[in-house]
């Protein structure tokens, strides 16, 4: 069997369900096929025989999450590793069993917000998520059906260690407000969990602390996901939070992805803190006050935050390329180097703290925040001063040519040269992917997919209108390139 169509980045996904109409990829032999193969990886990885390895498993709501675990733990058992079943788990717990259990490697069976038909297997070692290159080996050697069968069958322990994680989270924010074991007693605080994972978030870490949750929606999980698309993203999903926030005059509102390694945010007057908002929150908490720190974020953040990290913060803000592994990784370069870097953070939500492992994780973010919270921090008189674009835009060119990463380099080298050539553009300097160019009504940026043949472009302007002239001035550009898709309503 050929599984290498199944990587996604640094995951393996792909359909599990017909419920969509389309055949099933994540099939019960392709499942086991994997597992095995990354039983494999770990007795190459670590060196040791497979029956001194434990695993941790866990999985998130999805329907499809009981069929694939047991697929799981029939190839690891036949392998002689022993597994720690978490059940329903949160994706960065998983990764927290390797640091609190000490467990060689942990499984997590998610597709994070993708529809309700896919799903996919996340691993983790102790150094954290594992790199593309690691799930290419994987796939190759579950593609050649490799496996280690043990004399000795492996086992299964159940073991509940979402309560821990949760602990663990009540102990900082008392710990870190310092105001006895109720800290959250004054504070109303709205979830929406979007009937993924995180309804612990509310039941297990606020309400204890003497939060008011009430109000709080779609805290328990299930797969169907019948109220929204579980993605603090998702236009629809933040509509509701932010109406459920205003609905019942809470302070402060959360919303997390299904596998809650991503969280959005909602202030006490219904606004919702995402995206630019979000980062600029999380590197003020990362910075700490110092001066001269380096967030790194991906290449679409707005120019208001790079003032607002630069000037406001005192800070860094260091441009890298999207994709939230990319800007873990290169943050960890970066602190390799000596420099400074406290934070990674894209604007789909992903936030790692170098404090918490770089790991990405929304309910450790939603926690920092909170504890800002409680201390007396007023959230929206701290994202005042940050300036916000009056208009937003993404296009995505279809590249239509065979050899579409070729095309689409030439592309970019293309609107380069198109942009030196106009006396009022400025070529970003800290252009670290794609193109980004500086005009007198905002800026674009246009860059190429890691793994489509797509060329996703961004625009900003701080004026009405603004977006449509950038539009106008380029098209002609576009317009010469016979592969190049121009998208409707550009």
């Amino acid at each position: 069997m050929e599984y290498m169509f199944l990587k996604s980045g640094t995951d393996v996904r792909g359909i599990a369900s017909d419920l969509g109409g389309k055949a099933v990829e994540l099939t019960d032999k392709a499942v086991y096929d994997i597992s095995a193969a990354f039983a494999v990886w770990c007795v190459n990885k670590f060196s040791r025989p497979s029956n001194e390895l434990r695993i941790a498993l866990g999985h998130d709501s999805r329907i499809t999450a009981d069929r694939i675990s047991a697929q799981v733990k029939r190839a690891l058992i036949n392998a002689g590793i022993t597994v720690l079943d978490c059940g329903l788990a949160s994706t960065p717990a998983m990764f927290m069993t390797t640091v609190d259990l000490h467990t060689d490697a942990a499984i997590q069976i998610t597709a994070s917000h993708h529809p309700l038909d896919r799903n996919g297997l996340k691993f983790f070692i102790g150094e954290g998520g594992l790199e593309g290159s690691d799930i290419s080996e994987i796939l190759t050697l579950a593609s050649n059906e490799e496996e280690c069968i043990s004399e000795n069958s492996g086992a299964v322990e159940k073991f509940d260690y979402m309560t821990d994680y949760a602990a663990r989270l009540r102990d900082m924010i008392i710990r870190e407000v310092g105001k006895g074991d109720k800290p959250l007693k004054n504070y109303h605080i709205v979830v929406d969990a979007g009937n993924g994972v995180g309804g612990f978030y509310a039941n297990n870490v606020l309400a204890p602390l003497g939060a008011d949750i009430s109000g709080s929606q779609f805290l328990e999980p299930d797969g169907m996901f019948p109220n929204h698309i579980p993605n603090p993203e998702n236009k629809q999903a933040i509509e509701s939070i932010c109406e459920a926030v205003k609905k019942s005059n809470a302070d402060f509102g959360v919303i997390f992805d299904t596998d809650v390694d991503r969280a959005g945010c909602v202030d006490g007057d219904g606004n919702e803190i995402n995206r630019n908002r979000l980062i600029a929150i999380a590197a003020y908490i990362a910075l700490g006050g110092k001066k001269g720190g380096t967030i790194v974020t991906d290449s679409v953040t707005s120019d208001g935050l790079k003032k607002y990290i630069n000037e406001d913060l005192g800070g860094v803000h260091y441009r890298y390329r999207r994709g939230y592994k990319n800007v873990i990784n290169k943050a960890i370069e970066l602190c390799e180097q000596g420099i400074d870097c406290p934070l990674a953070i894209e604007t789909s939500g992903h936030a790692a703290l170098r404090e918490n492992y770089f790991l990405d994780d929304g309910a450790y973010l939603a926690t920092k925040i909170i504890i800002e919270l409680a201390k007396g921090t007023d959230i929206k008189q701290l994202l005042s001063t940050m300036e916000m674009p009056a208009e937003e835009e993404e296009h995505r060119f279809n590249i239509k040519s065979t050899d579409f990463r070729a095309y689409g380099e030439n592309v970019i080298v293309s609107l380069e040269k198109f942009a030196d050539e106009k006396a009022d553009y400025v070529i970003a300097d800290d252009n670290r992917e794609g193109i980004r160019v500086s005009t007198p009504n905002g800026w674009f940026l246009l860059r190429l997919s890691v793994h489509d043949p797509v060329m996703p472009m961004n625009f900003e302007s701080n004026k009405i209108g603004g977006i449509a002239v950038m539009k106008q001035e380029v098209k002609e550009f576009f317009e010469n390139f016979s592969e190049l898709e121009i998208p409707k309503g550009f």
